[in-house]
């Protein structure tokens, strides 16, 4: 998929939702670019655990620059059903190619009503666009 038919949060995770073979919907679940470059220098990533229940707008995972620690949030309810453990070894695949290879959780959504809130590409370039401004 491309950044255009994503969706995302104000707090710069990017979501993908497909429906799998049983007919629930996944939420996979990232970080912008635009987020990546305001990071810089990544040194470490937490991940939650397989199992862990996730709430909108609550933190599920971390992200450490040289900068910071930052809290990525969860863009929907759900259960974690698959983390990508290979970032933890390989920080820089985030920043060669964050919208694919680069994602860090699989959500099984318990409740897709979050995704309302959620922003499309344009809507999120405006609001990155705005950031920079000022």
């Amino acid at each position: 998929m491309t950044p255009e038919e994503l969706l995302y949060t104000q707090t710069h995770e990017w979501v993908r939702v497909e429906t799998d073979s049983a007919g629930a919907k996944i939420a996979t679940v990232g970080i912008t670019a635009f987020a990546l470059e305001l990071l810089t220098d990544l040194v470490h990533v937490e991940l939650p655990e397989v199992g862990r229940e996730v709430s909108a707008g609550e933190p599920f995972a971390e992200i450490e620059s040289v900068k910071a620690v930052s809290d990525l949030y969860s863009p929907v309810d759900g259960e974690v059903v698959e983390v990508n453990a290979a970032l933890a070894d390989m920080l820089r695949t985030l920043a060669d190619d964050p919208y694919e290879a680069g994602w860090f959780v699989k959500i099984k959504i318990t409740d897709d009503s979050a995704l309302t809130e959620l922003l499309d590409h344009a809507a999120y370039r405006k609001q990155c666009e705005e950031e920079e401004g000022g």
